[in-house]
């Protein structure tokens, strides 16, 4: 698979936009989940760690999962996370983990996935019983979050009722949704979900 992030990996802690976008992530992340130090957490998507940095003080484990082995190597790297956090450069709807994790946390790369919905099964059977997902990306969008032609986005954001029927069917019951971040750009304003679901 292309690591359609290879160029883009090392300086990517140095856009503003994308470090304040991972803040707004994270304390909403910290607001609604109730991480504790027993904890093993998967951080999906993970890149350069934005959000596995903002977490992995207050659990015991996180293992971040990625397809691009570049933003793990950047993740790999930073000090702060060494000792605590694991890489797995993986697709892992295609080849799953053999593992169980209390919460799947994960930041704007749900659009980067082709099927939503086999993804909500993956993060169903990767959850322990009654573990609990945040989940981050776009609401529904005009596709001009992306610049034209970026490759590997595959969703122009997710509305939010059919994402709350999606996580429903795959088994997770009290989903809810809030407003974690809004990004401004030049194209217009983009707000971004967190939503928040338990495993029945």
């Amino acid at each position: 698979m292309a690591d359609l992030f290879a160029e883009k990996a090392q300086d990517w802690d140095q856009s503003e936009m994308r470090t304040q976008l991972a803040a707004g992530i994270g304390s909403a992340v910290l607001e609604r989940v109730d991480f504790h130090p027993n904890m093993a957490v998967m951080d999906f998507g993970a890149g350069t760690g934005l959000i596995s940095g903002q977490v992995a003080s207050k659990v015991g484990k996180i293992t971040a999962v990625d397809v691009s082995e570049s933003m793990l190597e950047q993740l790999a790297a930073k000090p702060e996370l060494q000792g605590k956090v694991r890489t797995v450069c993986q697709d892992i709807t295609e080849q799953p983990l053999d593992e169980e994790f209390d919460v799947i946390v994960s930041a704007m790369a749900m659009h980067h996935v082709e099927n939503t919905d086999k993804l909500a099964k993956t993060f169903a059977e990767h959850l322990k019983p009654g573990g609990e997902v945040a989940l981050a990306d776009l609401d529904k969008e005009d596709g001009s979050f992306h610049p034209a032609g970026t490759e590997g986005v595959y969703h122009s954001g997710f509305d939010r009722e059919a994402m709350k029927s999606i996580l429903e069917n795959n088994g997770f019951g009290n989903i809810e949704f809030v407003t974690a971040h809004t990004v401004n750009k030049e194209t217009g304003n983009y707000p971004i979900f967190l939503v928040t679901a338990r495993k029945l």
